[in-house]
């Protein structure tokens, strides 16, 4: 498994990165799926303090505690919880975050993180405070680096100039191209993104044919496009699922793809499809038959 440095920090992390949010709730079961991740040399790890509000993270904290100093946790904040309800208010306070801090850590049983990223942002938020937070963090050692989950270009734009972050979290795949407007400009600042939904809720697996069958619609893709244009994906490289991340990972910007998995043959479809050769005339071909798109919301 290749590595990659997240922007110009010191920390490594697998081309094929853990998605945590997918994992089953049972210890031993979730136990099993990181145990198989690591065999296959994945050191990258994603989680948040909202998923199953903290639940996700005392999961991976006991699944990830013995192989501590060989890995890399990132987790997020700014989404705050009830806990009696379902409510979630946003909060990117320097209070709340000094806070939260805590909590995830104690999750996590770690006594640092190594990637800790807002897990959002708006334009109305004091970036500033925010900024200061996560620079606090830095000084105290509870963190090692920050960055940011969003696809807000105003929000984006903002920490690139502002903030010290070194990665930048995206959902980024061959029917979501919008970030390719802004990778150029993250990778000559020396940052990377770390992106999400690469592999399009399924669409771009072996099984995609199947389940654009079943959609309604994915994106600006209509449901009588999706089959087509699968099913010409799938003429393109016999393994769509392969097409699908070096298509992503084609691009220097990109550190690390990071792909969810509920077992431990997703594990194995992953890293079969991640060693499996495409070629640069494949990703172009691919290209051509998907949408470039761009944000039209957040731009100013």
């Amino acid at each position: 498994m290749k590595r990659k440095n997240l922007g110009s920090s010191g920390i490594s992390v697998s081309e094929i990165g853990f998605g945590c949010m997918s994992l089953p709730t049972e210890t031993d079961k979730a136990s099993v799926i990181v145990e198989e991740a690591i065999a296959h040399g994945i050191n990258y790890f994603d989680t948040a303090d909202l998923y199953n509000k903290g639940v996700n993270e005392e999961l991976v904290g006991k699944a990830l505690k013995k192989h501590r100093q060989d890995i890399v946790i990132a987790t997020k904040v700014g989404n705050q919880w009830s806990l009696d309800s379902d409510e979630v208010k946003w909060n990117a306070t320097k209070p709340y975050i000094l806070e939260q801090v805590h909590n995830s850590l104690k999750r996590l049983q770690t006594d640092y993180i190594d990637l800790y990223q807002l897990h959002g942002g708006m334009i109305t938020d004091d970036a500033d405070e925010t900024i200061d937070a996560f620079e606090s963090l830095k000084k105290e050692g509870l963190i090692r680096e920050y960055g940011i989950s969003s696809i807000r270009p105003n929000v984006i734009k903002r920490f690139l100039e502002k903030s010290d972050l070194v990665s930048i979290m995206m959902q980024y795949s061959l029917f979501d191209r919008r970030p390719e407007e802004y990778l150029a400009e993250i990778g000559k600042a020396g940052k990377s993104v770390v992106t999400r939904g690469t592999l399009a809720k399924g669409l771009l697996t072996n099984e995609g044919l199947e389940r654009a069958r079943k959609m309604g619609g994915y994106l600006t893709y209509r449901a009588d496009e999706l089959e087509t244009i699968v099913t010409q994906l799938m003429d393109v490289h016999e393994n769509l699922h392969a097409l699908s991340l070096h298509s992503v990972l084609h691009n220097d910007t990109i550190a690390s793809v990071v792909a969810g998995a509920s077992s431990p043959k997703q594990i194995k479809d992953t890293i079969t499809a991640y060693e499996t050769s495409v070629s640069s005339e494949q990703i172009e071909q691919a290209k051509k038959l998907t949408k470039k798109g761009r944000y039209e919301e957040h731009r100013d």
